[in-house]
Order: C-alpha cells, then sequence, then structure tokens
C-alpha cells in the first residue's frame, strides 16, 4: 500500500483544471506531449530513510510536499477531511480562549508612540499580503509621511530573533536570516528600513527607536495581538473567500466572523471572478461597514538575474517559457504569463518559502531543454532565495504590483483618516516632534 493516496500526489496547482501545470517524472508535457528525458531531478525524487529500529519512512521530495500543499488548499477528499473535523474544533476551542484572554485584560497589550497599520488575511498565504504592505507604505509615502515595515520573517533560520533587514540604506540580512518577504520588501521600498521579528512588539520598538517612523507596517499582523494597532487592513482572495473551513480541515487561521475586526478590506483576485456581487456582498455581511476594494495583480516588469537587466512585460510575448514558483499559490505565475503570451510549457512547483540550491537550479535547466524552453520564469519572491552565480540558464523574474480598482477613494480616505487620528493621539509626526531616531523608546503598556 503506497505511504500516501496517489491522487494527492497529482500536478495541478490550486483551483487549475485537472492535469494542471506541474510535471510528474516521467508524464507527458501538456504542451509538447513529448516525454521528460534524463534522470529525475533529485529535488523531486522521494526516498526511503529506515532508523535503528527497522521501520522505513518516506521522506517525501519538495515537489511532491508542494503537491500536497495544493491538495490541501484545493479542499480536502471527504473522508480526509472528515478526519481533520475534530482537531478543527479543537482548534476553534483554542481561538476563543485566546481570544477571552485578551478580552480579559489578563494579557497587557502595548501601544507605540506612532500610528501602526497592520495588513493581514484569516487564511494561510497566498492572498497577497506583501504587495498590499507595499502599496500602503508607498501611499503613505506620498503623504509625505516616514513609515517603516515589521515583518514575521517566515522561513528564515532563526525566527525568534530581531534582525534589522535593511535601514532604508543598505540591505543588511539576506533571505536566511531575513526571510524572503522582508528582503522583497527591503529591496522595492528604498528608503524603508525594514524589520523582522516573530514578537512583533519587540521589533517595532526597535524600529521606532532606531529609525522614528511616523508609521509602522505590519506585514501579516491580523493575528498578532500585543502591539495595538491603529488601522487592521485584511486581505481576502474574491475566488474563495473562506477556504473549505478552519486549520487543519482547511486554510483559515481565523472564522470569518474575525473580520469584525476590520478596518479595511480588499479582495485580491477580483478580475478572476465574473460576478463579483455577492462575493462583496457576503464580505459587507461579515466586516459590517469597513470600506470593500477590489484588487489585482499586475505585471510589474522582468529582471533577468544573471545581468541584473530589466525588461517590460512585452518582451514575454512568444518566448518559450518554463514557469517555475515556491509560493502559496503558484498557479497565479502561470496564469499572469498566459495573459501576457507566454503560456508555459511547464509549471514546477516547489514548497513555499523553498530555499534552492545549485541542484535545483541544474535541475530546472535540464526539465526547461526536455520541454523545449529557452527561457526560466520565477517571481521575484522565489528570486530572493535563488543562489547568486547560481541561475546559468536564463532565467528571469517576474515582478508584480497590486492595482485597487472599485472603491479606491472611499478605501483611501479611511486609510488616511485613521492615521492621521493615531498620529494626533500620539503627538503628530515624529518628525515634527524632533525625535531623536537613536534613543530608545518605551512602548506605552495598556491594559
Amino acid at each position: 500500500m503506497p505511504s500516501w493516496p496517489s491522487r494527492w500526489l497529482g500536478s495541478s496547482p490550486t483551483r487549475e483544471p485537472a492535469g494542471g501545470w506541474g510535471w510528474r517524472p516521467g508524464a507527458r508535457c501538456r504542451v509538447t506531449r513529448g516525454r521528460a528525458r534524463g534522470p529525475s531531478p533529485a529535488s523531486r525524487r522521494s526516498s526511503d530513510a529506515t532508523d535503528s529500529r527497522g521501520y522505513t519512512t518516506r521522506v517525501l521530495s519538495a515537489t511532491e510536499r508542494a503537491r500536497l500543499a495544493r491538495r490541501w488548499r484545493a479542499g480536502l477528499p471527504e473522508p480526509w477531511r472528515a478526519l481533520l473535523v475534530p482537531a478543527a474544533g479543537a482548534y476553534r476551542v483554542g481561538l476563543f480562549a485566546r481570544e477571552m484572554l485578551w478580552a480579559s485584560g489578563l494579557v497587557r497589550r502595548a501601544r507605540l508612540p506612532c500610528a501602526v497599520v497592520s495588513v493581514g488575511n484569516l487564511s494561510v498565504g497566498g492572498t497577497g499580503k506583501t504587495p498590499l504592505c507595499e502599496r500602503v507604505t508607498r501611499h503613505l509615502a506620498g503623504r509625505g509621511l516616514r513609515a517603516a515595515i515589521v515583518s514575521r520573517g517566515y522561513g528564515r533560520r532563526r525566527e525568534a530573533e530581531v534582525v534589522v533587514v535593511s535601514d532604508g540604506e543598505r540591505l543588511l540580512a539576506g533571505a536566511d536570516r531575513a526571510g524572503d518577504e522582508p528582503v522583497l520588501l527591503a529591496r522595492r521600498l528604498p528608503g524603508v528600513p525594514v524589520v523582522v521579528g516573530r514578537d512583533r512588539l519587540a521589533a517595532g520598538a526597535l524600529a521606532r527607536s532606531r529609525f522614528a517612523p511616523d508609521v509602522l507596517v505590519l506585514d501579516d499582523g491580523f493575528q498578532q495581538r500585543r502591539l495595538r494597532v491603529d488601522v487592521d487592513i485584511v486581505c481576502v482572495d474574491a475566488r474563495a473567500p473562506w477556504d473549505a473551513g478552519l486549520l487543519p480541515a482547511g486554510t483559515l487561521r481565523e472564522p470569518p466572523a474575525a473580520l469584525r475586526r476590520a478596518h479595511l478590506i480588499v479582495l485580491t483576485r477580483a478580475d478572476e471572478v465574473l460576478d463579483l456581487a455577492p462575493v462583496r456582498a457576503e464580505v459587507r455581511r461579515r466586516a459590517g461597514e469597513a470600506p470593500v476594494v477590489a484588487a489585482r495583480f499586475e505585471v510589474d516588469d522582468l529582471t533577468d538575474l544573471g545581468s541584473g537587466a530589466r525588461y517590460p512585460v512585452a518582451a514575454l510575448a512568444g518566448r518559450s517559457v518554463l514557469a517555475f514558483a515556491g509560493i502559496a499559490e503558484p498557479g497565479g505565475l502561470a496564469r499572469l504569463l498566459s495573459v501576457h503570451g507566454a503560456p508555459p510549457r511547464d509549471l514546477v512547483a516547489f514548497p513555499d518559502h523553498h530555499p534552492y540550491d545549485v541542484a535545483d537550479l541544474r535541475a530546472l535547466a535540464a526539465r526547461a531543454a526536455a520541454v523545449g524552453a529557452d527561457l526560466l520564469i520565477t517571481t521575484e519572491k522565489d528570486a530572493v532565495r535563488i543562489p547568486p552565480r547560481g541561475a546559468d540558464f536564463p532565467t528571469w523574474a517576474l515582478g508584480v504590483r497590486l492595482m485597487l480598482d472599485e472603491g479606491v477613494e472611499r478605501w483611501s480616505a479611511t486609510l488616511d483618516r485613521r492615521v492621521d487620528e493615531a498620529l494626533a493621539r500620539s503627538g503628530g509626526s515624529a518628525r515634527r516632534r524632533g525625535a531623536d531616531g537613536a534613543s530608545a523608546v518605551a512602548p506605552e503598556v495598556e491594559p
């Protein structure tokens, strides 16, 4: 009997048609219909490990783990989902107990002497928090406010460590110490300090004392409760707002009722929904009066990882590409490439935050040659985790930006008003008060 149901090791990413973009060793490519040549790449091979007691454990390859994660995100088959319902019930009880603990005042919360804007979501990854974090930071900078970003830094070696990723002028830490998303934000937002730490209060206090920002922007801060937040922005995937229930049966970290804490809502991937009105109405029912804005992803540009040259999206037209990604929603990369005239001959999906090595890149180059592709395409987030000078095969990173559409005026006005109110409570702009960026600032502790 196989260790895992074989259909769970299929290759289709979340919400793609059966057969999808993925590849199984020896399978026919969906474009060329030819079989893969050469050995199965090491990153795709599973292995069996035998311990001292004689028990054999199957060690899944990176791409098998990615397929399992995508199957879980798409919705578990009913027999397996039923087995996890009791665990989801226990998780719900734990969430209720946590909420009661915060509400009771037994655990104290703190406020920093600046405005705090959180960008988060209800589910596990893949809703566009980081591009929205960049969008909000640019908006604040456009108003003349100094912002600093605080992130948890998923996928790094020591998550408990508080690390300054960028001081606004120099990149001070790589993806292994900081995580891929903070490094990406530091690269895309020159002039904006970035700090990471699992304890967002400690990381925020460090950012406040060292850089004296007017506004702290928390990347993935909706579930943290120690640091008081002035504006809670929540991303919701318009295609599947509630993602089949609470962890571990589904992908929700909190139930939909948690939207009542949100001040602003963003419906990401709204352009992929034929009728957005029912989704918007359901979100409004859960979130009350919080303004809701529709959003979509657009390609910004492409960067050659070898030379650093940048190209417009038009450079993709007619190219034969193989796409690869280690993100929560790899199918999104394939869809963007298809829209811009370069449907990938294959999509190789790795686990989220996958640390690439030279063997991975060689295997991808071999796969590209096997399917007739002359270019590898990945995301900017993945490019952060690719070793320097590791990409011998032509490899481009695709950059995206989040565009806010219908409802953006009211949404932005609410953001500005709440930030201004928070600045007024804390005594106004840190720069107008003449704060010393090098002095230590203790957070104000509240019950």
